[in-house]
């Protein structure tokens, strides 16, 4: 009796969509003035606080903003959000607000907060998480002031 042929086996079959919590960031950049300043001080506690950074007729940064969303990705198209979409949120939401502005003077949403790195993270936060879409939670706002210089917000329910 002749040997039957072997039969192959079908590769196993992935789904279009894998399970799994992925983390996307989008960078964009943004050009603004600012002076670190309490009013509440004196000029001199100022100086001492801020050194330069208190200069009455300003510095300027070349920010750079990380956004950093999670979540599952959609059945359908692989992904958490379009990152398209993410810039346009990032450039309504912030840098179109921000860029080549003052942030003491300008800037609706930081009106009376000191400017620094630390309160800008918290501020694009609160800017930012209302306009993504349900699938996509936002993780981190991470801001570079310098290259060397950066901060990073995780949102209010990580904060004490």
């Amino acid at each position: 009796m002749p040997a039957k042929p072997a039969r192959r086996r079908a590769a196993p079959r992935h789904p279009l969509v894998l399970e799994g919590v992925v983390h996307i960031t989008r960078q964009v950049h943004f050009n603004s003035a600012h002076r670190l300043y309490n009013p509440n001080r004196s000029l001199a506690w100022n100086q001492a606080k801020f050194g330069l950074c208190t200069n009455p007729h300003w510095h300027g940064h070349n920010y750079v903003l990380e956004v950093t969303v999670k979540g599952h990705p959609d059945p359908e198209t692989g992904y958490i959000m379009d990152l398209s979409d993410l810039k346009r949120i990032l450039h309504a939401a912030v840098v179109d607000k921000c860029d080549h502005r003052n942030l003491n003077d300008e800037v609706d949403f930081l009106r009376g907060t000191i400017p620094s790195t630390e309160n800008l993270v918290i501020a694009f936060w609160r800017e930012i998480a209302p306009h993504l879409p349900p699938r996509a939670k936002l993780h981190r706002v991470r801001l570079y002031e310098t290259p060397r210089n950066f901060a990073d917000f995780y949102g209010p329910e990580t904060s004490p």
